[in-house]
Order: C-alpha cells, then sequence, then structure tokens
C-alpha cells in the first residue's frame, strides 16, 4: 500500500517535470530545483513513515517491492540522465569563457567557440517512453538567455564593438555556474540517497531469503 502510494506520486509528478505541453512556459534551474526538492522530500517522508509504522522490509508484500525497486530504477536513470546534460553545459560554459579570453586578439577563433547551447538528445517520459516533439521547450531559460548573449558577442565582434556584449556574457556565465553547481549538488545527493535505500532494500531482501 505503502509504495503504490510513493510510485502514484512518481506518476504524478514526473508527467509535469517531463512533458512540458507546448506554449508553457520555459523551464529554469529554480524550476527544476523545486523538482527534485519535492522528490528529496517525498522519498525523506516515505523512509520515516516506514519506520514510524513499523513496516520492515520482511513483512512488505512482492508487489511493494517490485513497486519500489521499479521507481527508484527510473529515478535512478533519470538523474543519471540529468547528471549527463550537466555535464554537457559545463563543456558548454567552458566553450563561452574560452571565447571571452579569445575575442580581443583572435576575434575569428572566439565567434567558433560562441555556437548556441544544443539540448543533449531528446527528452523522454521514462514512463512512457515517449519522444517530446517541441524541442524549444526543452531549453532552460538561462540556457536560451545565455545563447542569446553569445550571439550578441559575435555579432559584437563582426562589427567591432564588442566591450559590452563580452562583459554581459561574462555576468550571464557567472551566474549560470552558481546556479548549476547548486543543481549538480542536489542531483548528485539525491542520486546517493535513492541508491543507498535502493542497495539496503537489496540487502535487506537476500538476508531475508538466508534465514530459515
Amino acid at each position: 500500500m505503502f509504495c503504490q502510494l510513493l510510485y502514484g506520486l512518481f506518476d504524478l509528478m514526473f508527467p509535469i517535470a517531463l512533458n512540458l505541453k507546448p506554449g508553457s512556459e520555459i523551464s529554469s534551474f529554480l524550476w527544476i530545483q523545486q523538482c527534485y526538492e519535492l522528490l528529496s522530500l517525498i522519498n525523506t517522508a516515505f523512509a520515516k513513515l516506514v519506520v514510524d509504522i513499523d513496516y520492515p522490509v520482511n513483512r512488505w508484500e512482492v508487489t511493494s517491492l517490485h513497486q519500489y525497486l521499479n521507481y527508484s530504477f527510473h529515478l535512478l536513470e533519470l538523474l543519471k540522465s540529468v547528471s549527463s546534460s550537466l555535464s554537457h553545459l559545463t563543456h558548454a560554459r567552458l566553450s563561452f569563457a574560452l571565447a571571452l579570453t579569445l575575442f580581443q586578439n583572435s576575434p575569428s577563433l572566439a565567434i567558433k567557440h560562441l555556437k548556441a547551447i544544443q539540448p543533449q538528445g531528446s527528452s523522454k517520459d521514462y514512463r512512457g517512453q515517449q519522444d517530446r516533439e517541441d524541442g524549444d521547450n526543452e531549453i532552460l531559460r538561462e540556457v536560451k538567455e545565455l545563447n542569446n548573449a553569445a550571439a550578441s558577442l559575435a555579432s559584437a565582434i563582426v562589427s567591432g564593438k564588442s566591450s559590452h556584449a563580452a562583459k554581459d556574457l561574462e555576468t550571464r556565465l557567472g551566474v549560470f555556474g552558481k546556479q548549476q553547481e547548486a543543481l549538480e549538488k542536489q542531483v548528485h545527493y539525491l542520486f546517493s540517497k535513492v541508491f543507498a535505500a535502493r542497495k539496503k532494500l537489496l540487502l535487506s531482501v537476500r538476508q531475508c531469503r538466508k534465514e530459515p
């Protein structure tokens, strides 16, 4: 019963997190952080509930075990995908940062490093495995703003008036880096908690099977 509740929350939340409707507001770092805060809260509350009501693993029904393991598997897969996307963003940030060091002495080379950040692959619904068709809404608001700043700098380099555009991109990169770092810590923390809980559950199940 309790795993069904947790799994129901999973089903309720991830269509919101992964399937924005065409024309809806572009998601942001803050929006994503709030999603992970909710996930962390759900996992913590569930673990506390199991302890408070004295519902150890050896009393769980087979269906409940399968539901929890399936839930945690999909969540870990999602977190790994997010970590991969964050690494992709780090590479793009470094490319923009390199452009800032090159635009005065090597403007043509700097422009090559100001290519817009593209979504890494396609976002998928991990329950239905359906590709989203609206690619523009896959881009974070902050990424879109960063792309606009990079495009402005590239245009300014061509026109020979790049100092203001360079300062704008530098400022946005600094803010973006801090936001990304905060999200990375949140994702890594949640991954470690879910992975540890899943591992503990599997060890408990194996131990129960060994007992006469």
